[in-house]
């Protein structure tokens, strides 16, 4: 037998306990008993959980049986109890109390459980299978970053509390003057609300700096389960209560109109009957509507608390609108905030979309919306348990289907065609298959310099291994040295009449070398590609060319990977390392990135042109590379032009390569290397001020730009807000360079 706690929490006057046990084989049955000090009898509720991972990772499979357990029982404060668990013959005996269970909430506790959890028998069963499948050094580089993470500059709840306003700035917000509005309505649909966790939420508004709020309930509930008295207890103090008893439950959606009907405010707070907001929480959004009054639509930063309220945890700090990124995942969810003339004329919520409401609104209002703000600090507090993520997926079915059915009909109103939306990594997370508009010529563009057997592993796979057909590829030779480079030329032409190499017979500067490349073709999209890299997914072009075919798209890059299976590209945030750099370099594919973004679908600053497709239309308008970045960041520079034109650069994480690296070119290691990369370096740093200055919009500032891991900002290193300092030479170099054209 072996079995696991990974959640203990008290309510009031009961424990509940989550976790696994398992047995010889699948069909071993476990037996649960609870007894007190005098070990006598306790009576339990038992409730069976799907634990599909514990099936995976003990059975190699996945069964059709429940492997978890979810145990609550009425708890004595003071008192200690065990919980007996019985399987194949062998009983284990479990102790809890106050002190203990305090204990198992501790920080150091919970990184203590991380080290065992590393060292325990059942971790090295799964590293060993994670390493047959990935190799050593996957594994040695899984197991690096688990123990990095035990031993972060911060915990979060840590790095919460130094960041929150001090008491004297929620002073300051009580005491300014609120009247001038706006008036904001907190809707809140109640059904068998839990007392202590609507007492919890209805303090947490009382308790808000900002005063001009109103708060609109309205309670399905059976009868005798409403929450009318709390409610009313709370009415007594404060008229800006308002409670409205439906007499039935007409489920999420129609309980949550009922509520927004009430509203009289000028904007509307979505808020959840057992979740909390931080004080500062409205005045935040007044803030903010009173700075950006063309916005109607505005969202913040969450974490999550546990069942007790006790802990933070799991912050997800968001972009900027990413309306990518929200057809991959319901990345805004919370806080959520709406003008209220737009939620009316949007018409709330659809009952046909319960389990993804707010999925369904989200997409409608954003899509109406004049203007869209979001304010990078945590301004809710979501409750939920931190064991939740190992729960059975497939209970959250329901919900997927109802969130693929409210991307598909955003697509329909946004005139995307889209054949359809699958899971992606997991529940929750999408992947969309676009549907292809005709088969258009592709132009793949690749500069040349010798390597040719590299070449000749990415043409031959490209043509012989991937599915889609009407390519033409121009390899533009660059001084190549090699006679066998040139034999090489001679042979791939005739046996495969869709590539042409033309000579560039100038110095290097990729820039110039692309735009010659571009002048040769004659496809109506333009795949940019090194020369050094070999497909993965055989749908690769598929994949960029159903984002490159949108009207609002203009550029689209690939998730690239080093030949050991780590991610060398997944997007580019512009700031990281004072200038720019990828997203989760060196995280291996099987690892889970910062919320799934390395698998999300979303829009970047910039994408690496190693493999980036472009319109040609747009290209053109661009103004193709800019020559005067001969070597570095010539491909962010162009992704920021096209920026600059109103359209969108794309991640596509289902578009998969291999990219060994620059091998044509050769390393920066010479005086006069260095010295040119950093005058280009000063280029682009003085032709894009304003977003080294102001921070990238598809990035948060609470995060860190020393680390391309998605990590907190280190309070000690970097002022949140502020972008990484530049060095003194590129500064330098910045007054001394003439403006490019």
């Amino acid at each position: 037998m072996k079995y696991k706690i990974d959640v203990v929490r008290i309510r009031e006057n009961s424990i509940q306990i989550n976790g696994w046990v398992i047995g010889r084989t699948p069909e071993s049955k476990p037996a649960f008993r609870v007894l007190d000090e005098n070990h006598e009898n306790v009576e339990i509720k038992y409730v069976s959980t799907r634990r599909d991972d514990v099936s995976q990772i003990y059975y190699k499979k996945i069964y059709d049986r429940d492997f978890g357990f979810d145990i609550q029982f009425p708890y004595e404060r003071g008192r200690s109890y065990r919980l007996l668990i019985r399987c194949d013959n062998k009983t284990s005996r479990i102790k809890f109390n106050e002190e203990l269970i305090a204990k198992r909430s501790s920080v150091a506790y919970k990184r203590l459980e991380k080290l065992r959890d590393l060292m325990n028998m059942e971790t090295v069963r799964v590293a060993v299978d994670f390493g047959r499948k990935h190799g050593l050094r996957a594994l040695f580089l899984k197991s690096k970053h688990k123990l990095q993470g035990i031993d972060n500059d911060y915990e979060y709840a840590e790095w919460y509390n130094l960041t929150k306003p001090a008491e004297e700035e929620l002073a300051r917000q009580r005491a300014e003057d609120a009247s001038r509005g706006p008036l904001l309505s907190i809707v809140m649909p109640v059904y068998k609300a839990p007392p202590e966790f609507l007492r919890v939420m209805l303090d947490s508004i009382l308790a808000q700096t900002y005063s001009k709020w109103e708060l609109c309930i309205a309670d399905g509930s059976p009868k005798g389960e409403e929450a009318s008295g709390l409610v009313g207890e709370y009415a007594e103090k404060d008229a800006r209560i308002r409670y409205l008893l439906l007499g039935k439950n007409g489920g999420i959606s129609e309980n949550t109109n009922a509520a927004i009907g009430q509203a009289r405010g000028d904007y509307i707070v979505l808020a959840d009957q057992d979740d909390a907001m931080p004080e500062h929480a409205l005045y935040e959004i007044a803030k903010a509507i009173r700075e950006h009054p063309e916005c109607d639509v505005i969202y913040s930063d969450e974490d999550k608390m546990d069942m007790d309220g006790g802990a933070l945890f799991d912050p997800h700090f968001k972009p900027d609108f990413n309306p990518d990124l929200l057809c991959s995942v319901n990345y805004i969810c919370h806080q959520f905030v709406v003008k209220r003339e737009l939620m009316e004329r949007v018409g709330g919520f659809r009952g046909e979309y319960d389990g993804a409401q707010d999925y369904d609104l989200i997409f409608r209002c954003t899509e109406a919306a004049e203007g869209i703000f979001h304010i990078p600090k945590v301004l809710y507090h979501w409750r939920c348990h931190q064991g939740s993520t190992a729960s059975n997926p497939q209970s959250k079915l329901y919900a997927f289907e109802a969130g693929s059915r409210a991307i598909m009909d955003h697509y329909r109103r946004m005139g995307i065609a889209a054949e359809k939306v699958e899971k992606g990594v997991d529940y929750g997370i999408y992947h969309t298959k676009f549907t292809l508009q005709g088969e258009p010529l592709v132009s793949v563009i690749i500069p040349n310099k010798d390597h040719s057997a590299d070449l000749d592993l990415y043409l031959r796979s490209v043509i012989t291994k991937c599915t889609y057909g009407n390519l033409e590829f121009i390899v533009v030779e660059n001084n190549s040295t090699d006679p066998e480079t040139f034999a090489y030329y001679d042979r791939i032409q005739k046996e495969f009449p869709q590539v042409h190499v033309v000579r560039w017979e100038r110095e290097f500067n990729y820039s110039a070398i692309n735009n010659f490349g571009v002048k040769h073709s004659h496809g109506e999209y333009l795949l940019f590609s090194n020369n050094d890299i070999e497909p993965i997914a055989e749908n690769f072009i598929e994949e960029m060319l159903g984002f490159c075919q949108r009207d609002d798209v203009g550029a689209v890059g690939a998730r690239l990977l080093y030949q050991d299976g780590t991610i060398q590209h997944a997007g580019v945030v512009v700031g990281f390392g004072g200038i720019a750099g990828h997203t989760f370099i060196g995280l291996h594919e099987a690892e889970n990135s910062y919320f799934h973004r390395a698998m999300c679908a979303q829009d970047y600053s910039a994408v690496t042109a190693a493999c980036m497709m472009s319109k040609r239309s747009v290209f053109d308008e661009a103004g193709g590379f800019s020559e005067d970045l001969a070597v570095a960041f010539n491909d962010i520079d162009y992704c920021m032009k096209v920026r600059g034109l109103g359209k969108r650069i794309v991640y596509a994480p289902f578009a998969t390569l291999y990219h060994y690296e620059s091998k044509s070119r050769g390393l920066e290691d010479t005086p006069e290397k260095v010295a040119r990369f950093n005058r280009e370096v000063a280029r682009f740093a003085k032709k894009w001020p304003d977003i080294l200055r102001d921070g990238d919009p598809y990035y948060n500032p609470n995060l860190t730009l020393r680390k391309s891991n998605f990590a907190l900002r280190d309070l000690l290193k970097e002022k949140i807000g502020e972008p990484y300092p530049m060095p003194e030479e590129i500064k330098r170099l910045m007054e001394e360079t003439q403006d490019g054209p």
